[in-house]
């Protein structure tokens, strides 16, 4: 197809596809379906090589959140029977987040329910990211708290953050029928905040809440205008007790395609599979790591994943291979740009690189760190999903809320 050769010849050379390309993928059909994943492979072959890095989740405070985000499990007036619990202490979100790097994860994400972080919240994660790093070498911290104040991403970086992550979610035009306790402006803004006090800055999307294919690559088109090192594509897990409990939207061709297209706009940053993978890509998942070159692994914030052993024999089966903790995950120019860039600078490569991260949860309260929040929600290994969940019905079967691992007594599942 002239379409994909022109494509891969722009990603390799870093350059904006039209709008008109990048609708055009999402539209392509199943008998191209393989074609579109060899194109965008080949991108991702370019920047990333075939190395996959892992990203573990740690819920430092779950549920209870005074936001109305329709796709998360933890909104306001959520009826979703998940995990509540208050602020982890230090020595155990450090103790959960080793289980994640023992896994092979190299970066550990640090979320928290709610609108936002007091000062004092932020002195408390500032605290457990110091028992994170003493104990794990080299393991990088990625902070999901919600929208910032003033000063807040600088305490962050001050007290050893790597990474801040807060997802757009959904195009402007559409975010308001999403969410109405906060606006599109206000997570813009914390993107900019995070960027402005060197942190390397992470945010992504949710697809399948109803959206056309112009939102998706509106809000692609503005996270690689945000120049986020880091892109979560989340998939709506639509979670019993939350607005969008029906809204069963998409099949696995569909997700390759939103993921094929989100490597050709952003074709040198971290494009990650985060929440809903499991439910939505099923057995195509391998599939997939020849677009994205990160997942998380193991469990969600609110729900549970594919055991953290399988996703490591699915990437060595696939012929990929675990990143280590002494590669650098960008490419050169981009790693480069973010090392010379002082505090207030943008990180980020030449050609205006794109986003970053999700749980949607992506979706923990006012935030959301790559992991489909929106479905806060994975499945459970005991519950196959069908070829095809039919829209307009809630399917609780498909989803398992979280039981184990952070907030419980359980072995975390890495």
């Amino acid at each position: 197809m002239d379409l994909l050769n022109t494509l891969v010849e722009k990603g390799l050379r870093r350059e904006l596809p039209t709008r008109e390309e990048a609708l055009a993928v999402l539209a392509t059909s199943d008998d191209e379906l393989l074609d579109v994943v060899a194109a965008a492979g080949k991108v991702r072959r370019q920047w990333f090589g075939r190395r996959v890095k892992l990203n573990y989740l740690v819920n430092l405070k779950s549920g209870l959140c005074p936001e109305d985000c329709s796709y998360c499990s933890q909104r306001l007036g959520s009826k979703a029977e998940i995990l509540k619990y208050t602020w982890l202490k230090p020595d155990e979100a450090s103790k959960a987040a080793a289980a994640g790097v023992a896994g092979g994860a190299k970066r550990v994400c640090l979320v928290a329910s709610g609108r936002g972080p007091t000062d004092r919240d932020v002195a408390r994660v500032g605290e457990t990211i110091a028992a994170i790093k003493e104990q794990n070498e080299g393991v990088e911290v990625c902070a999901c708290l919600g929208l910032l104040a003033e000063g807040q991403a600088e305490k962050l970086r001050e007290a050893g953050a790597d990474a801040y992550n807060h997802n757009l979610n959904t195009s402007e035009a559409t975010y308001g029928q999403i969410t109405k306790t906060h606006t599109y402006a206000d997570r813009v803004d914390t993107v900019q905040k995070a960027h402005a006090a060197g942190l390397s800055a992470c945010s992504g999307l949710i697809a399948g809440m109803g959206e056309s294919d112009e939102d998706l690559v509106d809000v692609v088109y503005s996270l690689r205008e945000l120049d986020s090192d880091s892109v979560p594509v989340n998939f709506l897990i639509p979670f019993e007790g939350t607005p969008l409990a029906k809204e069963w939207n998409l099949t696995p061709q569909r997700c390759l395609r939103i993921l094929a297209m989100v490597r050709f706009v952003c074709p040198d940053v971290e494009v990650r599979i985060a929440g809903g993978r499991e439910v939505h890509l099923r057995s195509m998942q391998p599939l997939a790591l020849h677009i994205a070159n990160s997942i998380f692994l193991g469990d969600y914030l609110t729900s549970e994943g594919q055991a953290g052993q399988a996703d490591l024999d699915m990437i060595a089966d696939a012929g990929f291979e675990v990143e280590g903790a002494g590669t650098t995950t960008l490419p050169a120019h981009r790693a480069d740009a973010a090392a010379a860039a002082p505090a207030g600078g943008m990180c980020g490569s030449s050609a205006g690189g794109c986003g970053s991260a999700a749980d949607a949860e992506a979706g923990a309260g006012a935030h959301g760190c790559g992991s489909a929040c929106g479905g806060c929600s994975g499945h459970a290994e005991q519950a196959p999903a069908p070829a095809q969940a039919e829209a307009g019905e809630v399917r609780s079967d498909l989803v398992a809320v979280r039981r184990r691992g952070a907030g419980t007594d359980v072995a975390p599942n890495a």
